[in-house]
């Protein structure tokens, strides 16, 4: 069974960074696309980023483009999002997903029904 286990959240001035980490275990990690979502009070879940599983595939959220990045490291079985120059409208919790996808994207990567895994959520709050 696939687990994803995120940390890095925390508190940070806006203006700051936060590197976040997946942790993938209990399957092959490199058959598999990683997203992150996040989700603020009172919101849907919504989609922020996903990486294709050589990493050769990115797509951002037009909020975050540009500030944020996303990578991974297959022989760590990690999933990876820098967020750089943080808003407070970065507030929210945040998810790891992984959908099995061998193959580019998938075409619908900014459903959440998309996903396989999700992770338990890690919080970012970011002050102003």
């Amino acid at each position: 069974q696939v687990q994803l286990v995120e940390s890095g959240g925390g508190l940070v001035q806006a203006g700051g960074s936060l590197r976040l980490s997946c942790a993938f275990s209990g399957g092959t990690f490199s058959s598999y696309a990683m997203g992150w979502f996040r989700q603020a009070p009172g919101k849907e879940r919504e989609f922020v980023t996903i990486i294709s599983w050589s990493g050769g595939s990115i797509y951002y959220a037009d909020s975050v483009k540009g500030r944020f990045t996303i990578s991974r490291d297959n022989a760590q079985n990690t999933a990876y999002l820098q967020m750089d120059s943080l808003k407070p409208e970065d507030t929210a919790v945040y998810y790891c997903a992984a959908v099995h996808w061998e193959l580019g994207l998938p075409r619908r990567h900014s459903d959440s029904h998309e996903y396989d895994y999700w992770g338990q959520g890690t919080q970012v709050t970011v002050s102003s």
